[in-house]
């Protein structure tokens, strides 16, 4: 038998017995202080990693249809509730410029994703960017948090495309299209096969091609963005210019463009920002796009770009439409199409549009989920199967299916009224790692720098951060603005001297972000400033879900990546090996040849023993 044939070898699995499990359990602080750090590089994730999927997804995408499903990710049903409640209880007729702020603090998490995407166009998104940053665990605690956000609001949209799409039939009462059944805990009795039909319809679709997904997202979006360019024609022409500087009680409410200053803006643009947050399922078309050095800055920035424009012309046309104090928070277009404009087929018509962005979000909303699961797959966090590409369709058919199943089931059932910051805490959080990950892969490389300044400056500027917040938070009186004055200077003094005496240590060689390191540092500082405006129950929801996935990292997840390791640093060694004792039985076999008469060397090779050893000896002629 020639060298290495025929011979395979597995390493023990923690898995594969009872007794082999509770080793592995008493082993959890060694493998954890072993691979919770451990990090792996951007060609590991372009070819390794990558080729445990079996198949290679397929390249059918380019900058359009990266635009499109970004357009279609973000602009959903939530504009026509968010740009009311900031217009009417925060920013007023200035929640044009809200939308602004929450657009530029958008466009500066897209810039960090889009240099990680370019780098390494993989479907990892943040989870892939933050593994080859801060390891393991980092990557996929943010990576179990997104999924967890997607699946949880996925099934609450899901049930409102159910409300909207009756709306459009002229049916208002939301539950109308539900099947109530007694005997169930209120808010999980009203079964709404609707939504299941959507979620499973969707799922179908995933399934079959990436290309005709994105074919009929962007069909949806054409007739979504053509419903919204309505409204706000409507709104330019039956508007008035005077509504945007006029309350309409003046006696009551403070008139002005901005009636509560620079705060009101603010705080409505932490509310608008949340109509922002589709962009992060964009990063992970990167495996599937065509020259992704070109098509991915273009896409993603662009998409945000156009947003921001539809969502900035759409407050204006709803603050010419009224005065924001007479703005209707629960149905604003519809409110204001039927009595100021006088038509009543309103609520049909913003139904029928709510119904197609509800579409578009939900579909790129499912398509990132299932690429995440399916990486986390890839690095052996969760099992294998979740990692199976389709030989024929090139999509993640295992992950799309049982997310899409997940969805459909809390769909069902469950009553998610967690339409804005419930569903939201986990996706800044995670613009927030990205930001410090793109800050320390460019001003550190391990073994080469030192990291305990970049790490300093990005632990102080998330200190300044939090404290800024906090003071914005509780200073309702404007009693302590000096403070604010104070923080955001520091900010500012402390990221002018990181750039003045840290050099650059790294930049993407095809496209990175301009500006370092102020574009991140404006990011973090940003995300932050959100963060703090998400209520208690999120953070509660949050905190709960996150020590469910240390208990799932610590029960199986760092003993299923250590087997894998294990594996694959000794298929490495057997490979090595091999290649070693066939050169060597290749050389004895020559000199044998080569010998004519005298002793003959007899060599007997002694397989997969570590160190390997050779045997030699001589027979008399």
């Amino acid at each position: 038998m020639g060298a290495g044939e025929g011979v395979s070898y597995h390493a023990p699995s923690s898995f594969s017995s009872a007794s082999e499990y509770g080793r592995a359990i008493l082993d959890t602080p060694r493998r954890l202080c072993e691979r919770a750090w451990a990090v792996s590089t951007p060609t590991e994730e372009m070819t390794e990693v990558k080729a445990r999927s079996g198949t290679e997804m397929s390249r059918s995408l380019d900058w359009w249809d990266v635009i499109a499903l970004g357009v279609g990710g973000m602009v959903g049903a939530g504009v026509f509730v968010t740009t009311g409640t900031a217009a009417h209880q925060y920013a007023g007729p200035s929640v044009v410029i809200a939308y602004l702020v929450a657009g530029i603090s958008a466009m500066l998490s897209a810039l960090s994703y889009t240099e990680f995407a370019v780098e390494m166009p993989v479907a990892g998104g943040a989870f892939s960017y933050l593994r080859v940053t801060f390891g393991e665990f980092a990557a996929f605690i943010t990576g179990a948090n997104l999924i967890m956000e997607y699946v949880l609001s996925n099934a609450a949209v899901a049930r409102s495309f159910t409300a909207y799409a009756a709306s459009a039939f002229g049916v208002l009462h939301a539950d109308a299209w539900r099947v109530h059944v007694d005997g169930l805990s209120l808010g999980y009795n009203q079964i709404d096969p609707v939504a299941v039909s959507v979620v499973l319809l969707l799922t179908v679709c995933l399934c079959c091609s990436t290309q005709k997904s994105s074919m009929f997202n962007l069909v949806m979006t054409v007739l979504h963005m053509a419903f919204i360019f309505f409204i706000i024609i409507v709104g330019f022409v039956k508007g008035d210019t005077k509504n945007l500087m006029q309350a309409g009680d003046p006696a009551a409410n403070l008139s002005g463009f901005a009636p509560l200053g620079i705060r009101g803006i603010f705080n409505g643009a932490a509310i608008v920002y949340f109509s922002f947050i589709g962009f992060d399922a964009v990063s992970t078309t990167a495996e599937e796009v065509k020259n992704p050095a070109r098509n991915m800055p273009i896409g993603v920035s662009w998409s945000v770009i156009i947003v921001t424009v539809v969502y900035s012309l759409i407050a204006i046309a709803l603050c010419m439409l009224q005065p924001y104090d007479m703005i209707d928070t629960g149905a604003p277009f519809s409110t204001a199409f039927q009595h100021v404009v006088g038509w009543e087929w309103a609520t049909n018509f913003i139904g029928v549009g709510a119904s197609l962005g509800i579409m578009t979000s939900l579909l790129v909303a499912m398509f990132g989920q299932a690429r995440y699961l399916c990486v986390l797959g890839r690095a052996n966090i969760v099992p294998r199967w979740f990692a199976a590409v389709n030989s024929t369709t090139g999509t993640p058919i295992n992950a799309t299916v049982f997310l899409g199943v997940c969805t459909a089931g809390i769909a069902l059932f469950t009553d998610l009224s967690v339409l804005l910051n419930l569903i939201s805490i986990g996706t800044l959080f995670v613009f927030y790692m990205v930001a410090n990950a793109l800050i320390f892969r460019r001003y550190h490389v391990p073994g080469k720098t030192n990291a305990l300044p970049t790490a300093a400056f990005l632990t102080l500027l998330s200190v300044l951060a939090v404290t800024f917040v906090t003071v914005w938070q509780c200073d309702n009186y404007n009693r302590h603005n000096w403070a604010l004055y104070l923080l955001g200077g520091l900010a500012i003094a402390m990221t002018t001297l990181f750039w003045v005496k840290i050099p650059t240590a790294q930049k993407g060689k095809d496209w990175s972000v301009p500006c370092m390191p102020w574009v991140a540092a404006a990011s973090i500082f940003l995300n932050v400033f959100l963060l703090g405006s998400v209520d208690k129950d999120s953070y509660v929801r949050f905190l709960a879900w996150t020590a469910i996935a240390v208990v799932f990292y610590l029960l199986y997840g760092v003993h299923s990546t250590h087997d894998a390791e294990a594996q694959m640093s000794l298929d490495t060694s057997l490979k090595e090996f091999g290649r070693w004792t066939l050169d060597a039985t290749s050389e004895a076999k020559n000199m044998e040849q080569n010998l004519e008469g005298g002793s003959r060397t007899l060599v007997a090779q002694a397989k997969y023993e570590s160190p390997p050893s050779w045997k030699q000896f001589t027979a008399p002629t």
